[in-house]
């Protein structure tokens, strides 16, 4: 495992189904997950579960594949580790709480999920700003749109949790080069690997990402 990855998971609050108050008689197995390894289910499955059989083993599952993607989301916006643990809690409180509400046929598990967390964020962010009481300035905002910051902000959780998926190995080499800013040179020499494995392992998983993002509607 890479320091990168170390340090930023460092931050990530400890959390199971314990965290959310779940009753111990839901935390069984359904029958479906019984049958089937819940890590083979799909997003869409694992929250119906959840929302159907309010299974505690599914809503671990998925926070095992998003909870770094979502706490990555939550501190772009807040900027502060304690603040985003806070927030990312919250945000799979409200995924447990509010699953029933999910419907595949409306959009994508991971969509649902990134709206959840983008709302517990912005709430964190309200929350941690003071009113003030006057009228607006009337200066022109000439910012991005709200409309292009929440596509903006989609493409970004959906490329985190693309880098979430790829093997250890090939995950590692992306994180020290795109998070840490390290060259392929000081990769090879921080991980003590040949140049050569190195370039190996970055082409495989810019390709393996190329797939994901492609398929997630990101690169067009």
């Amino acid at each position: 495992m890479s320091q990168t990855g170390s340090s930023r998971r460092a931050y990530l609050p400890e959390m199971t189904t314990a965290a959310y108050a779940i009753p111990v008689p839901l935390r069984a197995p359904s029958s479906s997950l019984r049958r089937m390894d819940p890590g083979g289910l799909s997003d869409e499955q694992l929250l119906e579960q959840v929302a159907i059989a309010r299974d505690g083993e599914a809503f671990e599952v998925l926070y095992r594949r998003y909870s770094r993607a979502i706490y990555s989301l939550v501190q772009r916006v807040l900027r502060d580790h304690s603040a985003a643990d806070d927030a990312s809690q919250e945000a799979f409180a409200a995924v447990w709480r509010a699953a029933r509400g999910y419907r595949r046929e409306r959009g994508t598990a991971s969509a649902w999920l990134f709206a959840i967390a983008r709302n517990a964020a912005v709430d964190a962010a309200r929350a941690r700003v003071p009113l003030v009481v006057g009228e607006a300035p009337d200066v022109p905002d000439h910012g991005p749109l709200p409309e292009a910051l929440a596509i903006a902000e989609m493409e970004a959780f959906e490329v985190h949790v693309a880098v979430d998926s790829l093997p250890d190995r090939e995950r590692e080499v992306i994180e020290l080069a795109y998070y840490s800013g390290l060259s392929q040179t000081e990769i090879a020499d921080r991980l003590s690997l040949p140049l050569g494995t190195v370039k190996t392992r970055t082409r495989s998983a810019l390709a393996r990402l190329a797939g994901v993002l492609e398929e997630a509607g990101v690169m067009r």
